[in-house]
């Protein structure tokens, strides 16, 4: 083989091995905080409330769902997400709504670490006690 024959396959194969190579380097990832789903049962006399604590760990977006109410399933319920008072569930500013049981996020917001609660209280329309289920999904 001739000098410049393997000049010319020393040079295709150093352009082969360079051309993997590559110089940039990957975009860091930012790890998601791990949600925990606490789910919560009660029952609600007329004109009353129940709450329920739970802990956020990190910084982050909190979902509230109330999931089953009866009797009647079409009943209206108030859920708020607040702070433990003395006594009850303080509701957050823009921390409070009504709804029937679904399956959709009915409440969401971004809370800081802590200690916190859900309330399900009547909104004005029981006739009877409500038993419910409400799910809070949190960091």
């Amino acid at each position: 083989m001739r000098l410049t024959q393997r000049i010319a396959l020393a040079l295709a194969a150093l352009l082969s091995v360079s051309a993997c190579h590559s110089d940039t380097t990957p975009a860091a990832t930012t790890p998601t905080p791990s949600r925990t789903t606490d789910t919560f049962t009660g029952t609600v006399a007329v004109g009353g409330a129940d709450s329920h604590s739970f802990t956020i760990a990190t910084a982050g977006n909190v979902d509230v769902t109330l999931t089953a109410a009866t009797p009647p399933a079409t009943v209206v319920m108030g859920i708020s997400i607040g702070t433990p008072g003395t006594d009850r569930c303080v509701a957050v500013a823009g921390g409070s709504t009504q709804t029937a049981a679904g399956s959709s996020v009915q409440l969401s917001g971004v809370a800081s670490p802590g200690t916190m609660c859900v309330d399900v209280h009547d909104a004005g329309g029981q006739s009877a006690p409500v038993t419910y289920t409400v799910t809070v999904t949190h960091p």
